[in-house]
């Protein structure tokens, strides 16, 4: 790309460590900071004024200030940019939070400005997620109103927006801090820690190492029961030298996370009721934030909100970070219009399917990818089997029409031979599929009985 580069940097202001980027603290009186401070993984003091965090690196220990780290990840960012780009990145739009004060802005962009960012401009994040859905751009002229839904990794975030005449303004926030990912996550690992006890009589919720170990495949359940019906968790040693094996499927995971749904659309309500709307006051919802990718949820708030766009094209963690690079393209003049300049995303450019039985016997197609699925990305699959058969056939299809293909549309097969048989149930294949850059697809089945593994790899699968 010639010319000036940009880029979105977005700093982890909603990982699961938030960074207390703030100056002259009086942690005493900050109920903010006695929170922050509360969930630290680290040690947090205060000195001469300031709070800091107090790392042990082994040989000392060292008093770092959030404003270091900040740049510092702003500095890997840049690395990470440069690489990508083959050519330096200096020019960045950054996005923050919209309770975030002066301050707090203040410290970001000059820790932005330290990693060598020349930052153009600093926006809050409900308007760099109207810009990615090009709201009140396209068509300029007349007035909506927008609820703009941000389901982080530790908080919930909704605003109401008006868009009169292609301009934002804030009506209405709300912030929930007890609402996140991580609390999903925890949920579902906790249900494993009940279900690792009744098997096997051992309480692990004591346990740090064990539960980080839950969490960590709680985590990754949770990503793959946004896509498939049901996920495989499987922990090695969790506790004393036992494996632990359970299958979860995704109506069980709803059925956990119920109270957490209700929170989420009690929120929706209260910000209304503050705002002085109802659901047919508003115009769009838009979805951002990874959390908010779980289907029951996106489900519960169509249902709040039945004759009104659900804007979700946009894979939800990637909504503001490409706002917030048409910001920056049109502060240094280069419109998404404009022909070389756009953005090229590798996508999948066919659905590709795995072939089942149902019930009946039937043929039973399952979409993995969608077409358009942004890549590199990657899917599990548990194949279900008779234990009576010593061999299993994973089979896959592309298509154009979702949820059926032809026979003639295969174009993988994946075959686990020599397995032994069971004399009663059912046998569990976990499939994961790999669908790199370049559109080539990798694909590993393994038996959860015995451990068999095959793999293969299809140069170019779609």
């Amino acid at each position: 790309m010639a010319g000036p580069m940009w880029l979105l940097m977005m700093l982890g202001i909603e990982s699961h460590q938030p960074l207390l980027l703030t100056r002259n603290v009086n942690s005493s009186a900050d109920p903010q900071a006695q929170k922050y401070i509360s969930e630290s993984k680290c040690l947090v003091i205060e000195k001469n004024g300031k709070l800091r965090y107090e790392i042990d690196t082994g040989e000392e220990t060292k008093l770092v200030n959030p404003e270091d780290v900040a740049r510092l990840i702003f500095s890997k960012m840049k690395e990470t940019a440069h690489s990508v780009l083959g050519s330096d990145a200096n020019d960045v739009v950054v996005t923050v939070p919209f309770d975030f004060g002066e301050e707090q802005k203040s410290a970001l962009g000059e820790a932005a400005g330290a990693a060598g960012f020349n930052v153009l401009r600093l926006i809050h994040e409900p308007s760099a997620a109207l810009l990615a859905y090009g709201i009140g751009q396209d068509h300029p002229t007349g007035k909506s109103n927008v609820l703009v839904f941000k389901l982080g990794g530790t908080s919930l975030s909704l605003s109401v927006m008006e868009v009169n005449s292609g301009m934002y303004r804030v009506l209405s926030t709300k912030t929930s801090d007890n609402i996140g990912g991580a609390h999903f996550t925890d949920t579902l690992a906790q249900y494993l820690a009940s279900e690792f006890q009744r098997l096997f009589k051992y309480d692990v919720r004591g346990n740090a190492r064990a539960m980080m170990k839950l969490m960590n495949s709680a985590e990754v359940a949770k990503h793959s029961l946004s896509t498939l019906g049901s996920a495989n968790c499987f922990v090695d040693s969790l506790y004393e030298g036992q494996d632990f094996d359970c299958n979860v499927s995704r109506a069980r995971f709803e059925l956990l996370c119920s109270p957490l749904f209700n929170k989420c659309t009690e929120a929706i309500r209260e910000l209304l009721r503050q705002t002085g709307f109802t659901a047919d006051d508003i115009n769009k919802v838009v979805l951002c934030g990874g959390s908010s990718r779980i289907p029951k949820l996106q489900q519960l708030i169509k249902d709040l909100f039945p004759a009104v766009d659900l804007l979700n094209s946009i894979p939800p963690d990637e909504v503001i970070p490409i706002g917030a690079a048409i910001e920056a393209g049109i502060l240094v003049g280069k419109e998404s219009t404009a022909g070389d300049d756009s953005v090229m995303i590798e996508c999948s450019a066919k659905d590709i399917l795995v072939k089942g039985v149902d019930e009946s016997g039937a043929d039973r197609f399952t979409v993995l990818f969608p077409s358009g699925t942004p890549l590199p990305a990657r899917r599990q699959h548990t194949l279900q089997a008779p234990g009576s058969v010593s061999s299993v056939c994973l089979e896959l299809y592309e298509s154009e029409g979702k949820n059926s293909a032809k026979e003639e549309a295969k174009f993988a097969q994946v075959v686990l031979q020599d397995l032994d048989k069971k004399e009663n149930g059912l046998r569990d294949i976990l499939a994961v599929l790999t669908m790199k850059r370049d559109g080539s697809l990798q694909v590993t089945c393994t038996d959860q009985d015995t451990g068999k593994c095959e793999a293969i790899t299809v140069e170019v699968a779609s």
